[in-house]
């Protein structure tokens, strides 16, 4: 059933398509492939780690890149067919977290030949949506064997499932999707099918409430006239708004896009996801300890660490790759999220510098107890010039009760109670 006026997608098939899936894997060793993301290449363009450099700030390239004599991203060409279906090849990035050090993403490049959103549907498994395509020569477990542990239970929630990087342009038939002239409006079911790809449902999966479609389609990024992009929680999608050509279309150019400096946008946003997961369950921990100082100390480190490594809302002054992220960070509450631990952490970090100057507040009043009948009873001593050593042992252990005395008031007992982090209520 269709609803909403939007053409049904289950049985069309683009000019164009291309599919990227992003998996959690457990790094069980550096794989022995060439180092850097897939070059993709267009004439003479080659998208190795140089090239799509220039499109990032340098802590971002960092982060998505590694650096000389610090890989963390490798990939491996391949070229594998079966039913329909290409992988052309794959990647692995290494994504370390502090409490899982093998968290990697691996990325797998592939190609359709048939309709896209049955197999995305069917990658998700959606009911009635048939066999997942990642099986037999595409299954990730026997691709990754001895180098990462595609079924660990350490990934993060929040992509449990694959996460989907959809690309497709129409024919001159699919009108559905055209835009009516070179500045003429989209119909209203190109969002519709730009949704479909991206959620990986139909709308018999998933029916978007018309009173809703427009808030959950308003962060749709038009990258120019030609094409559009959707981000939404699980899955990303690309849908062009022109007839695709064939070989020396601009939509090569745009399909290499999406592949290369888009989908290390996306990824990015992954990265800052699952490092907030991270600061946000060390900060349910805090009190999980009797070192709070040190364990707030940690947890600021962390915080700076992230903040200087990954966290980044611009990433670039080409703008359709900036938007791609705020859109993946918008999906995910990212700037909220980090907002809030910012706050939190903040509220500890007080905690401790009160308890710190209680704690030597109470050292001085220690002090200041000890010191004063001592300190008197020397006085008197020097003053009457008495050097007798009975005297002063005398004297000695008058202060020491009187000190001991002074302590069983309730100064005294304040006193204590400070230098043991304020825990003792003081009656």
């Amino acid at each position: 059933m269709i609803r909403h006026g939007a053409p049904p997608l289950d049985h069309v098939t683009g000019a164009r398509q291309e599919l990227t899936v992003v998996l959690p894997v457990r790094l069980l060793r550096v794989p022995d492939w060439p180092e850097g993301p897939f070059p993709f290449e267009l004439g003479s363009r080659r998208t190795d780690a140089a090239t799509r450099s220039t499109y990032f700030a340098p802590a971002s390239a960092r982060a998505l890149y590694g650096a000389p004599g610090r890989p963390r991203r490798w990939h491996l060409p391949l070229d594998i067919k079966q039913d329909g279906l290409r992988l052309l090849g794959m990647e692995l990035l290494h994504a370390a977290i502090a409490h899982n050090q093998e968290h990697a993403l691996a990325v797998l490049h592939l190609s359709a030949e048939g309709p896209l959103l049955p197999l995305l549907r069917a990658l998700v498994g959606r009911r009635d949506s048939g066999e997942n395509p990642l099986t037999g020569p595409f299954d990730p477990t026997g691709l990754l064997a001895g180098i990462a542990d595609v079924h660990h239970p350490g990934a993060p929630f929040a992509i449990a499932q694959p996460y989907t990087i959809a690309f497709m342009t129409p024919t001159s038939e699919q009108t559905a999707a055209l835009r009516s002239g070179l500045e003429g409006t989209l119909p209203p079911s190109a969002d519709r099918w730009l949704w479909q790809l991206a959620s990986r449902s139909t709308p018999d999966d998933f029916p978007l409430p018309p009173e809703t479609a427009g808030e959950q389609l308003k962060d749709t990024v038009r990258i120019s006239a030609d094409w559009s992009a959707l981000v939404l929680r699980q899955g990303a999608a690309f849908l062009g708004h022109r007839a695709d050509t064939g070989a020396g279309d601009f939509f090569e150019f745009a399909a290499l896009h999406s592949r290369t400096v888009y989908l290390d946008a996306l990824l990015l946003g992954a990265l800052q996801r699952d490092h907030i997961d991270e600061l946000t369950d060390e900060l349910s921990e805090v009190f999980n300890t009797s070192q709070l100082a040190r364990r707030v100390a940690a947890l600021e480190r962390n915080i700076a660490v992230f903040r200087s490594t990954y966290w980044r809302q611009h990433l670039t002054a080409h703008g359709p790759a900036n938007d791609l992220l705020l859109a993946f960070q918008h999906q995910h509450r990212l700037p909220a999220r980090f907002h809030e631990i910012l706050a939190e952490a903040a509220d500890y970090s007080r905690l401790v510098q009160n308890q710190e100057s209680q704690q030597i507040s109470g050292a001085l009043g220690v002090l200041t107890i000890l010191g004063l009948p001592l300190g008197t009873a020397l006085s008197i001593l020097q003053v009457l010039g008495d050097n007798s050593w009975a005297h002063l042992f005398i004297a000695l252990t008058l202060s020491v009760a009187a000190t001991a005395g002074a302590l069983t008031t309730r100064y005294g007992r304040l006193v204590l109670s400070s230098l043991r982090g304020g825990d003792d209520k003081v009656r």
